[in-house]
Order: structure tokens, then C-alpha cells, then sequence
């Protein structure tokens, strides 16, 4: 066997996966600290945009690690709703310029 048989696909997308997991961590904490889960629409906008490019994308990497990118949005939509909730519990700082809802 050559290294030159060998696919590294699998490890393009899974590094890629990874690497879009840590980008979207922070942005769903900054997005609830500025916005609240108010702003959860323009996740799902992205997401659907990001869905439909990725059906245009004849690359497969390409459009597998952008449909990556589109559910890595929709699973944002829920994690902006356990962001708030770990901020009542106090886990994660409360924006002081948002009002408080109770």
C-alpha cells in the first residue's frame, strides 16, 4: 500500500466538523449575551442558505462541509435556548445593558 492510495476525506471532513463545533460554540454565547434567543432567526436563515449552497457545490468536501455549516446553525437555534438557561443559572455572565425578563 502507497501513501498515495490512501483517502483522507473522512479526516478533512471530520477536522473540519471539529473545527466548525468551536466556531459556533463562542458565536452562540456572544449572539445570546448581545441579542438573547431573540436573534434565533438568523440562525435559521443562515442555515437554510447554507443548506441550499450546499446543494450547488458539485465538490464533496465542499458540500459536505457545508451542509456541516447549515445543521451546525440549526443546532444553534437550541443551544441559543440552553444559553439563556444557563445564564439564570448563573453559569455564564448576564449582559447588564439587556433588561432582565423573569
Amino acid at each position: 500500500m502507497n501513501f498515495s492510495d490512501l483517502n483522507f476525506l473522512g479526516l478533512v471532513v471530520g477536522l473540519s466538523t471539529f473545527f466548525i463545533i468551536g466556531v459556533f460554540h463562542p458565536i452562540v454565547i456572544k449572539a445570546e449575551y448581545h441579542f438573547g434567543k431573540g436573534c434565533w432567526w438568523v440562525f435559521l436563515i443562515a442555515g437554510i442558505a447554507f443548506a441550499v449552497l450546499s446543494l450547488f457545490i458539485g465538490n464533496f468536501v465542499g458540500s459536505t462541509v457545508t451542509g456541516v455549516v447549515s445543521f451546525s446553525c440549526f443546532w444553534s437555534i437550541l443551544e441559543l435556548i440552553e444559553q439563556e438557561k444557563r445564564v439564570k443559572k448563573g453559569w455564564f455572565p448576564r449582559n447588564p445593558k439587556k433588561s432582565a425578563k423573569k
